[in-house]
């Protein structure tokens, strides 16, 4: 993990298209702006988590239903 300070409206680039400015400090919180092209999914990480447990029992049920087509009779 790279571990960086960064003042009050002070930026981090990550490659050429991500920008993450600091743009406010207020007690143990801050707020960050992050400019990313649109093809870029930003989340927090307890949204990104619940994003992949959702899509992870999709699949499941999705994998569950073809199992049971499978075990349908076939038509003569």
């Amino acid at each position: 993990m790279l571990v960086l300070t960064r003042k009050l409206n002070e930026t981090i680039k990550i490659g050429d298209e991500i920008e993450v400015t600091v743009l406010a400090v207020n007690g143990d919180q801050i707020k960050l702006g992050i400019q990313a092209p649109k093809s870029v999914d930003i989340h927090r990480q307890e949204i990104y988590e619940e994003i992949r447990n959702e899509n992870k029992s999709a699949s499941q049920i999705t994998l569950h239903a073809i199992d049971m087509l499978k075990q349908l009779p076939k038509k003569k």
